[in-house]
């Protein structure tokens, strides 16, 4: 197979394309809109309380790992749907074991804002 050249174009097109994908998903998925308020109080409370740069990039990657996991999540049921639209024991799985990793993100995202919040809040009281 004969490789692609580079080109701007097709880059900006791959951009528009994940924006269309963000857009799917926070037009139907309901826990987008969990995880984008919680990340939102998080930053607000990161501002407040006066984070220093490495407790912000824990952050980052504490909100970013929980999207990314609730994405993965959300095109393999989006997918499961398409390859088997009846009730399937298999696709079950696949989809259980999928949102077992975006609880398992969240809870290590929670953890993460724990260890740096509540000595901060701790302080203010």
């Amino acid at each position: 197979m004969e490789r692609k050249r580079f080109s701007i174009s097709e880059r900006i097109k791959s951009i528009g394309f994940a924006g269309e994908g963000l857009a799917e998903f926070f037009r139907t998925q309901h826990n987008a809109w969990l995880h984008l308020f919680s990340a939102i109080f998080v930053i607000v409370l990161g501002m407040y309380v006066d984070l220093d740069r490495n407790e912000w990039c824990w952050i980052v990657i504490a909100i970013s790992g929980v999207f990314i996991s609730e994405m993965f999540n959300t095109a393999l049921e989006f997918l499961s749907d398409v390859v088997s639209p009846n009730l399937n024991p298999q696709i079950k799985k696949v989809k259980d074991v999928s949102a077992a990793a975006v609880l398992i993100s969240a809870l290590g995202a929670a953890t993460i804002g724990l260890i740096i919040f509540l000595p901060k809040v701790a302080e203010l009281f």
